[in-house]
């Protein structure tokens, strides 16, 4: 039997709204990223770059102070006795770059910690000895392992165990809603070990990022992991549906951009350098740099900017448990309201049309949440 010419047309413009309505979180990620991505990587631009010039003498202090004032604020220039201590600097990330004046010109760069800050000082300093007349030689006191010989593999890592992270945050919030908060948030833990696994598979025996140090290399991208997990199980009871746009937001847009792992951040707008002080992207790329290349120094500020987001991250859960026991105590005090009033109403005969009401009101919700929970899945993006 025909539901009538005017039903279609209805139907279709109420199908329509919902899709369109569905756009802005797609529109905003695309905006997000474009601001985000354009705004830190487009025009890279050196500003207070560390280099060192190496000498004592006037001829030091006097090609110091040209590169300094020629820079225009690009470079920050200093002298050093001797080579020992231009190598202490580079293996320390104090610097960037170590020049050698002389007959035989050299230049010293540490490329693990950061390759394109490398080619910055390479170029700088391939200009002052080609006006000398003399051939630059470049020495890598820090190389990166052969099988990541841009530096950008620990980058690529980060991004492959991020998306793996705020994913599973998209399926334990949506697959997992009917959860109570304790098993999600035990999910979220399990979840965050299978995705360092794999990231550790990823940087050892398949892509041979790093040849080395792949115990504390696990146990960081674990605490990366972990503190996104809990931050997106937390924030999920919040936000519902607009969870992934807030983690893609909070640990694509502003995580990659700031990490470190492109452009350090003497390269990048203000912004973007700020956070990479304290952004948890920044502390896993400097922290596996640290502890792969750099023997360790400075670790411990590392760590304990990704300690600081798992923190985070289980206070957001106890709040969360705090707002699921408050709804459950007011739906439990609703439910006592309506059986009361449903009680009543069955007293004075009208217990067949109340049971059907209530029946088709709880198929209703039970439909709502199932569409929920498809479309939050839906719109787990990647990058």
């Amino acid at each position: 039997m025909s539901a009538g010419p005017s039903a279609a047309p209805g139907s279709t413009a109420a199908a329509l709204r919902h899709v369109l309505g569905h756009f802005v979180t797609p529109l905003l990620m695309c905006i997000g990223m474009g601001l985000a991505y354009l705004g830190a990587f487009h025009a890279p631009e050196p500003h207070d770059l560390r280099v060192d010039v190496v000498g004592s003498g006037p001829s030091a202090q006097v090609l110091a102070q040209t590169l300094q004032d020629k820079s225009d604020g690009a470079l920050s220039v200093r002298t050093v006795p001797d080579r020992a201590a231009a190598v202490d600097h580079l293996k320390t990330q104090a610097s960037y770059g170590a020049y050698l004046p002389g007959k035989h010109p050299e230049l010293l760069v540490a490329s693990a910690s950061s390759d394109t800050s490398a080619t910055v000082v390479e170029k700088v300093f391939t200009k002052v000895a080609a006006g000398q007349g003399d051939p630059l030689k470049v020495t890598d006191t820090a190389p990166t392992a052969d099988g990541d010989p841009t530096g950008q593999g620990i980058f690529f890592l980060l991004v492959a165990v991020s998306i793996g992270s705020y994913a599973s945050v998209a399926v334990i919030g949506g697959a997992g809603a009917v959860l109570a908060l304790r098993i999600r948030s035990a999910l979220a833990v399990a979840a965050s070990l299978v995705v360092s696994v794999i990231g550790v598979a990823f940087a050892g025996p398949v892509f041979g990022l790093v040849d080395h140090g792949l115990g504390g290399l696990w146990a960081m991208a674990w605490l990366y992991s972990a503190g996104i997990l809990l931050i997106g199980v937390g924030l999920h009871t919040f936000l519902k549906r607009w969870t992934t746009l807030g983690l893609m937001v909070l640990f694509v847009m502003l995580n990659f951009t700031s990490s470190g792992g492109i452009f350090r951040p003497e390269l990048q707008p203000g912004f973007f350098a700020s956070l990479h002080s304290f952004w948890n992207g920044a502390g896993f790329v400097e922290g596996v740099r640290s502890h792969v290349y750099f023997g360790g120094h400075a670790l411990g500020g590392h760590v304990l900017v990704l300690t600081l987001w798992f923190v985070v991250g289980m206070a957001l859960i106890g709040l969360a448990g705090l707002a699921e026991s408050k709804r459950r105590k007011a739906a439990v005090e609703a439910a006592a309201v309506t059986g009361a009033v449903a009680g009543s109403a069955e007293a004075g005969g009208a217990h067949g049309p109340k049971h059907a009401a209530r029946t088709g009101a709880g198929a209703g919700t039970e439909a709502g949440d199932a569409e929920e929970i498809e479309e939050e899945l839906e719109e787990t993006v990647g990058v």
